[in-house]
């Protein structure tokens, strides 16, 4: 690949292959892809055709049968599980389709906790929490619990979660998936905006056309391959 290996996001010819009885089945073959610090990218393809397993890849959930996974500009294949750990916590952001916020936490805590896991105070862990909760217009219902929140706000607090140790790249699996078409439609809004105000790099695997369209650009995933959309 001839981008510069800085990128936010670079995975080098990664291949991952799964038996099923005696047959090989080939998931990713050779999948390469960059992305750059504020670019979002759409991750589209067919049912079953290792999104997941890629975002799981370029997340440091999974290790690849074979090439590299670069996460702001370092090579994480010889990296010792501790050390994957720590990765994760510092440089990346996870959304899911499903919010998975802890119930008995406030929308608040729920954004605080991983910072001070992470190392940070309990004050500029509430501060971050409350700023990140305010821009995606849920300071008023910060101390509400989910089960107190509607399905977009929940996901609206997974997304301030996911951003709130300002991770270097935002990897989200069909964020807007369990939501009706006008809350994805809000909930998907607020996420790019966030997104670009952050300056992540940020990879998003989506079935919707119409959301992978408000994208920076698309890669769709066939056959191991990852081709422009």
């Amino acid at each position: 690949m001839s981008e510069v290996i800085t990128a936010g996001l670079r995975l080098d010819s990664i291949r991952r292959t799964f038996t099923q009885g005696k047959e090989a089945l080939h998931v990713l073959d050779g999948a390469a892809l960059a992305i750059q610090p504020g670019e979002i990218v759409a991750l589209v393809g067919p049912s079953g055709a290792g999104k997941s397993t890629l975002l799981h890849i370029a997340g440091l959930l999974e290790r690849p049968d074979e090439g590299e996974v670069w996460l702001a500009g370092q090579p994480c294949g010889k990296l010792s599980e501790t050390k994957r750990t720590q990765l994760r916590r510092s440089h990346l952001g996870f959304v899911y389709q499903y919010h998975h916020l802890l119930p008995e936490f406030s929308a608040v805590e729920n954004v605080i906790l991983p910072q001070m896991i992470a190392g940070a105070s309990r004050k500029a862990a509430s501060l971050r929490a409350l700023e990140l909760l305010d821009r995606m217009g849920l300071k008023p219902r910060a101390e509400h619990r989910p089960g107190q929140l509607s399905g977009g706000e929940q996901q609206r607090v997974a997304i301030c979660r996911a951003l709130a140790n300002q991770p270097k790249v935002l990897l989200a699996d069909e964020p807007t998936g369990n939501l009706d078409p006008h809350s994805a439609d809000g909930v998907f809004a607020q996420l790019l905006h966030l997104v670009r105000s952050t300056g992540v790099a940020a990879l998003i695997a989506t079935h919707n056309p119409d959301l992978a369209k408000r994208m920076d650009r698309v890669v769709r995933l066939a056959d191991g391959k990852l081709t422009a959309g």
